[in-house]
């Protein structure tokens, strides 16, 4: 059976559909920079899954071909995920999704090493016979996320709103607030294909970066009796 990211670990990918406090340790993944409504049709965000999927896809096969990779395993290329923000936006504006930025990733296995990556894009523009600016924008990122709050969310992702107050409720609650900053995003792992699924059923992981808020406590010292 191939390896699943997802069953092997269902403390990142399954979380429950309330929110839970976990610390995400260093992953890499292929990624691909852009901004834009990810809804447009001809926009930046479609263009972006060819790049990452070509790449994923071609390291997952590379078990077919000539390059063999020290470690390969087979297994089921992990679902899409991505971080956003909005520049000058606390938090994200749902409204206004024309001004989105956005990394899009595919996790990696790790035993793939830069040389390996390198060669998967190489691989891709002879395979798709295109010029190699074509996968310019696709480059590996590691990323070690740290301590969060995630939540599973059911539904369409104009819904999302209701399910981030609660993580932000439920992180006060527990000694933390929530650290969005130019290095720690709004993180979202899309398990299920919207082209094929209603939006009432769309599984979401909805993952939001943390900090432990320092207690201070005031140390007062006895005055002498005069």
């Amino acid at each position: 059976m191939p390896f699943d990211f997802k069953k092997e670990y269902k403390a990142f990918y399954m979380p429950p559909k309330t929110p839970t406090i976990v610390d995400v340790p260093q992953m890499q993944f292929i990624a691909v920079r852009g901004k834009g409504n990810p809804n447009d049709e001809d926009g930046e965000y479609k263009r972006a899954m060819s790049l990452l999927y070509g790449i994923a896809f071609t390291i997952k096969m590379s078990k077919k071909g000539e390059h063999r990779i020290e470690g390969y395993f087979d297994y089921v290329v992990p679902p899409l995920e991505g971080f956003w923000w909005q520049e000058g936006v606390k938090g994200i504006d749902y409204a206004h999704k024309e001004n989105f930025c956005w990394i899009s990733l595919l996790r990696l296995p790790d035993f793939v090493t830069r040389e390996d990556f390198n060669w998967a894009v190489e691989e891709a523009v002879r395979k798709k016979k295109a010029d190699f600016s074509y996968f310019s924008k696709v480059e590996m990122l590691t990323y070690a996320e740290g301590l969060c709050v995630q939540c599973m969310h059911i539904g369409s992702y104009d819904d999302e709103p209701a399910t981030v107050a609660s993580m932000h409720e439920f992180a006060a609650q527990n000694g933390c607030e929530i650290d969005i900053t130019d290095s720690r995003f709004h993180h979202e792992i899309y398990l299920s294909d919207a082209r094929k699924t209603a939006p009432e059923k769309l599984k979401t992981v909805i993952r939001l970066p943390v900090r432990r808020i320092q207690i201070q406590y005031t140390i007062q010292k006895a005055l002498p009796r005069l």
